[in-house]
């Protein structure tokens, strides 16, 4: 039952002995509960000033609405989503949508600028819906596929934060920006029922562990500073996150003055540039599954690096060469991410939620470093600065990368321990015949076990020497007297024909 009140589906309810397949459809699902709940924290963004003419306040007043929604959304990811990794996960992900779409009611209907402000606020905490179910993806999708699920789950996520400025954008310039809302109202009903429907049953990872809500929370400072994998991926988000909010936030003012001049519409349509890169997701997640995660991660980080120097060169000369490093950007920062996240779900199965919690942390500060350290740099001294303040944060980037290898155990800091193989299917072969090795090692240097094993051996021979000599005292019974043997094939014989009467 959900909330011990409200029916399963039988189809999706736990049953340890019929595992759930995780199927496209499935994977797709989330994907659209993604797209259609993130979009809440972008609709305010071109909205603000019909909000500050139907409050009848400054546009000061309604700038803190974004601040608002973005602060409500860090304390979501630093408190909420972690429970993925205490409580089952489908009754949370109803009760997120639930939630959201219940507050996005009062956004569409008060009059009260503290009130809207508040109900921000509210919204932005458990719009953490997508960051619910990205690890939840990780934990159904087999091995092979775990790339592919993720990408596909982070795509629907950045094409919800394309979609809604668009969506908002067009439908404010026709109607009151209320409408904006009872759309959001509709979609959010609508995927609430979707998942519903579709999303399986799982056993809280946690459960009968003694791991407590507290306890989760101080794992995740332990997990921040012990975990080199985490720390890494978590730096590189960071720097990678800045970049790419400050290209955007960047780009208005580059289009919006000369030598391109471009109107707000015009500026609206390079987010369309921004949905193709998207799009690719699918194909950069199977791209991942065939190679380590670290190479992944070094290919899209040199890729943002090549399109970056693109718009340092050009960015303010042609506009080709902003459409070129708008798509070079999208389709290179979604691999890096999913080859990050994909690389730090390896760190523990059972803390994938708070693993993931960090990283969206240290994007959510990237961002807001980008922000204002990109706009103060264009305002101050032009495009080029900004843009290159990005391409100095790639080649970081790629520094952080180079200082620890592709196959370094878990604890290890630096050095490039266990090789530089690059394909996947290799290295899971070397990992095997390690593991081979050393549980043979172990039994020869465990006596107890080492003896236990040579008596299953003589056992196993005994058994085949008692065997070989039956097998052997029936041939000698038949060459002995051929008739006993013919006497007994005629009997089976006569047996089945009685049989068939």
């Amino acid at each position: 039952m959900d909330f011990n009140f409200l029916p399963i589906p039988t189809r999706l309810q736990y049953d340890p002995r019929r595992p759930f397949e995780f199927t496209t459809i499935l994977n797709i699902t989330f994907g659209f509960g993604s797209t259609f709940t993130v979009m809440n924290l972008y609709y305010c963004q071109p909205l603000l000033i019909q909000f500050a003419e139907s409050f009848g306040v400054t546009h000061q007043q309604v700038s803190r609405i974004p601040t608002l929604v973005q602060a409500g959304y860090a304390v979501g990811m630093l408190l909420v989503s972690p429970l993925g990794d205490l409580i089952r996960r489908r009754p949370l992900i109803l009760a997120l949508v639930t939630l959201s779409a219940s507050l996005t009611i009062g956004l569409s209907v008060t009059r009260s600028l503290v009130v809207f402000e508040a109900l921000t606020f509210l919204v932005g905490i458990v719009t953490v819906t997508p960051q619910v179910l990205m690890p939840f993806a990780a934990d159904l999708a087999p091995p092979e596929k775990r790339a592919s699920a993720i990408s596909i789950v982070l795509s629907g996520l950045l094409f919800g934060v394309l979609l809604a400025r668009v969506l908002a954008g067009v439908i404010a310039n026709f109607v009151t920006w209320r409408v904006v809302y009872y759309l959001s109202i509709g979609l959010q009903f609508g995927v609430l029922a979707m998942l519903y429907l579709v999303l399986p049953d799982w056993p809280a990872k946690n459960r009968g562990s003694g791991v407590s809500y507290f306890g989760i929370l101080g794992s995740m400072a332990k997990y921040a500073v012990t975990e080199p994998v985490l720390i890494q991926a978590a730096f590189m988000q960071f720097a990678a996150s800045a970049c790419f909010s400050n290209f955007w936030v960047t780009l208005t003012f580059l289009l919006g003055g000369p030598p391109y001049n471009y109107s707000t519409l015009d500026i609206g349509l390079f987010g369309l540039v921004g949905m193709f890169g998207v799009s690719m997701g699918p194909l950069i997640g199977r791209f991942i599954d065939n190679l380590v995660p670290w190479y992944a991660t070094l290919i899209a980080t040199f890729m943002q690096l090549v399109f970056q120097a693109v718009q340092l060169g050009a960015g303010g000369i042609n506009v080709s060469a902003v459409v070129i490093t708008c798509f070079g950007l999208d389709v290179g920062r979604q691999m890096q991410q999913v080859s990050l996240t994909t690389n730090v779900y390896g760190v523990s199965v059972e803390a994938r939620a708070r693993l993931n919690a960090i990283l969206i942390l240290s994007i959510f500060i990237g961002q807001v470093v980008g922000t204002a350290v990109g706009t103060k740099l264009f305002i101050q001294f032009g495009w080029r600065a900004a843009a290159g303040f990005s391409l100095g944060l790639f080649i970081w980037q790629i520094g952080i990368l180079l200082l620890r290898g592709p196959h370094c155990s878990r604890y290890t800091w630096f050095g490039y321990e266990g090789g530089v193989e690059a394909r996947k299917v290799v290295v899971e072969e070397m990992k095997r015949r390690k593991a081979e090795e050393e549980a043979t090692e172990k039994a020869a240097s465990d006596p107890d076990r080492k003896e236990s094993m040579s008596e299953k051996r003589l056992s196993s021979v005994n058994e085949k020497s008692r065997g070989e000599e039956m097998d052997d005292a029936k041939m000698d019974v038949q060459d002995a007297d051929p008739s006993i043997e013919e006497t007994r094939h005629s009997g089976e014989s006569q047996q089945r024909k009685l049989e068939t009467v």
